[in-house]
């Protein structure tokens, strides 16, 4: 299915050689990644669990997100649909990639929900996306930081990898 299309970008549904392609991307970039992030997404949409998304600038692969209507992990486990793992390669970000996802993702979220959730990572990579979802009107939901799919508590050690996160939600503008 194609979620968006104009000369330049396409929002469309995963497809099953994309889990490759993205790792190889992200390998290229300095990235520790095997694609399986993205085979357990498609695995999670063929049994109707995700909606998976990808973005194609003229043609070539450029990023990927996943909406899960009923996610039941972190701080919206059960409650709001979650837009879970968006990347954009970094040679295609800065070209509208991010935001025609966000925006596609919002809008399968909307057929759910009149509010969405995220978790963004803590650390300097996630610095672009931390930027992008506050812009878009996401707010914390005011649980603090999480570690390892838990509230990480007051005066708590963790590590900033990718395992500390922030929730995040956003009303949508209502279901049709």
């Amino acid at each position: 299915m194609v979620y968006y299309s104009d000369d330049k970008i396409t929002i469309r549904d995963l497809a099953e050689t994309d889990p490759e392609v993205f790792a190889e991307g992200e390998r290229a970039q300095g990235w520790d990644s095997d694609g399986s992030n993205l085979k357990k997404r498609l695995e999670d949409a063929a049994a109707g669990r995700a909606v998976c998304l990808a973005a194609d600038i003229c043609g070539e692969p450029a990023g990927y997100v996943s909406v899960y209507p009923k996610y039941e992990h972190g701080a919206f486990a059960g409650r709001l649909p979650m837009i879970v793992d968006f990347a954009v390669l970094e040679k295609f970000r800065r070209r509208g990639v991010g935001e025609k996802l966000m925006d596609a993702a919002e809008k399968v979220a909307a057929e759910f929900a009149d509010e969405v959730g995220l978790g963004v990572g803590l650390h300097s990579g996630y610095g672009s996306a931390q930027r992008m979802y506050v812009k878009r009107g996401y707010v914390p939901d005011g649980s603090g930081v999480w570690y390892q799919n838990k509230v990480c508590g007051e005066y708590e050690s963790c590590c900033n990898d990718d395992d500390l996160v922030l929730y995040l939600s956003k009303k949508l503008g209502g279901r049709p």
